[in-house]
């Protein structure tokens, strides 16, 4: 009722407007301002009544989460909604044991891929997720949200929850219904002014960028031959004065007024951020309205001000638990803790409870408590346990290959890392005749060739993170890390070949440890050294 008599007063005005003679674009002026300020003066009043809900929640936390499991509990089907009239956490834990999210599907699918969880998506938490998303947007820069101030240059968004009618009206520049990402840029590109540039994820970001300099001079036609009767010669001759530039600082220099990039965190998105801001995006913030998994949206982003990465972790549905770790581990020490229990600087493994199967699936997403609000836990991502590579039982993780593969990358000159890939040896059958060991795929800005010095520098670096590494290459269980640097554009058809899975996750991760052969083909079909 509210939203309803905020849009009958700012439309009053129109008809006053209407009756007086004016020009026609004087009147599509005024339109299109007032149809900013009904959308942004709606949004602003539905984010202040959920900020309301989420700080009452976070306040009690533990009643949240009650009322979440709760919830959870009365939408159960199958054979375990049984447990329909019970809120107790005890009966609830003794009767669903942890599952892991490979163990999950099979069990709920009958050793069927499943569909992509949308529906899961798009619900409550994505709704919070975007709402309270664009108010701390605006908030930390307020003329992002003003007409014509961002554009989406990627197929999907950023934003959880999609609402069509208000981000036409906020006079988002990307054109309506549009799917290719060569169009979207296009459209982008017509538009100096932009103060906010959107992609779905990082990863999709960055293919954006290596398609822009690679078909550079074609969007210059595209852009110089404009629409009927509006050619662009201008904007033209600057985007090609910008390439010429080179990569770093680019999007500044297409888009002088730019302040921030605004992407989805998911899994393995960290490498796409580091490479986009130290390169195209260089001097540019980035936000993330929440941290989202194949389960929904998990994490809420409140603080575009702060570094990149901090979620907190709501008391509402998706009902969330905490699978404390072993320090210096990644094995569970104990069993699960709510919210409201977790203790700073402790790592801790996600479980959701899906609704529809009652299922408590372990994640595989590891995070660290930073700071609470309230009583719900801050958070930032570690890893995820799930990408891990194990030729001799050694288990090394993601976090730990990344770390050693960063250093590497560090010594050799002039590179900087865009995406990799990790593979077992056996899974290429790569291993006859030798030890079994990794074969590592990267995609590199500023080094067109490897050589043996620089390969053999990720061994050193992984001997050097991993002790267990370390003693099985003294003891030649296992042989040296085999390194491959892949040719443009490889990355892109490997993430089109796993959105083209039926399971495909939404949204979709960046996995960095390939498990099936056509995958780990992709890459080492576009070997260039």
């Amino acid at each position: 009722m509210l939203l309803l008599l905020l849009s009958l007063l700012l439309l009053l005005p129109l008809a006053v407007l209407l009756w007086r003679p004016r020009s026609w674009d004087a009147r599509q002026s005024w339109l299109v301002r007032l149809q900013h300020r009904v959308a942004w003066g709606a949004l602003r009043w539905a984010a202040a009544w959920q900020q309301k809900r989420l700080a009452q929640s976070t306040l009690h936390a533990g009643q949240s989460q009650q009322q979440a499991l709760r919830r959870c509990l009365h939408g159960a089907q199958g054979p375990r909604c049984t447990l329909r009239g019970s809120t107790d956490i005890s009966t609830f834990r003794n009767h669903l044991p942890l599952t892991k999210a490979s163990q999950a599907q099979e069990e709920e699918s009958g050793g069927q891929p499943l569909p992509p969880t949308s529906n899961w998506y798009h619900g409550e938490a994505s709704l919070q997720a975007t709402l309270l998303g664009l108010a701390a947007l605006n908030k930390a820069y307020p003329e992002v949200l003003a007409p014509g101030g961002t554009a989406r240059v990627t197929a999907s968004s950023p934003w959880p929850y999609p609402l069509p009618w208000p981000w036409h009206a906020l006079g988002q520049m990307s054109p309506t219904g549009a799917k290719d990402p060569r169009i979207l840029l296009l459209e982008a590109l017509r538009s100096p002014g932009l103060r906010a540039l959107e992609a779905g994820t990082a990863t999709e970001l960055l293919d954006v960028f290596l398609d822009l300099e690679a078909h550079g001079e074609e969007l210059a036609e595209a852009i110089a031959a404009g629409n009927p009767g509006a050619p662009l010669p201008r904007r033209a001759a600057e985007l090609r004065e910008a390439l010429e530039q080179g990569t770093r600082g680019l999007a500044l220099r297409l888009w002088p007024k730019l302040q921030v990039v605004v992407t989805l965190d998911a899994g393995g998105q960290a490498e796409a951020v580091a490479a986009l801001g130290a390169l195209w995006c260089q001097g540019l913030t980035f936000f993330s309205p929440a941290y989202a998994a194949s389960g929904g949206v998990l994490g809420l982003s409140l603080w575009p001000e702060q570094p990149h990465g901090l979620y907190l972790l709501p008391p509402g549905a998706p009902f969330i638990e905490l699978l404390p770790l072993k320090e210096g581990t990644r094995e569970e020490a104990t069993p699960t803790v709510l919210l409201p229990e977790a203790q700073k600087g402790k790592e801790y493994e996600l479980v959701l409870t899906n609704h529809a199967s009652l299922t408590r699936c372990r994640l595989g997403d590891v995070v660290q408590v930073v700071s609470v609000y309230n009583q719900c836990p801050v958070v930032k991502f570690i890893c995820r346990l799930g990408q891990t590579l194990s030729v001799r039982g050694e288990d090394t993780g993601e976090d730990v290959f990344s770390e050693a593969l960063g250093r590497a990358v560090g010594q050799w000159p002039g590179a900087k890392l865009l995406d990799h890939g990790w593979v077992e040896s056996r899974i290429l059958d790569s291993s006859e005749g030798s030890a079994p060991h990794y074969e590592v795929f990267v995609a590199l800005k500023g080094l067109r060739n490897l050589s043996e010095e620089n390969r053999d520098k990720l061994d050193h670096c992984l001997q050097e993170t991993s002790t267990r590494y370390k003693y099985l290459r003294f003891r030649g269980s296992m042989g040296p890390a085999q390194v491959h640097l892949v040719g443009q554009g490889a990355f892109g058809e490997l993430r089109a070949a796993l959105a083209a899975c039926p399971s495909a996750p939404f949204p979709p991760e960046m996995p960095r440890v390939l498990r099936h052969r056509p995958l780990a083909q992709c890459l080492q079909r576009r070997v260039v050294s």
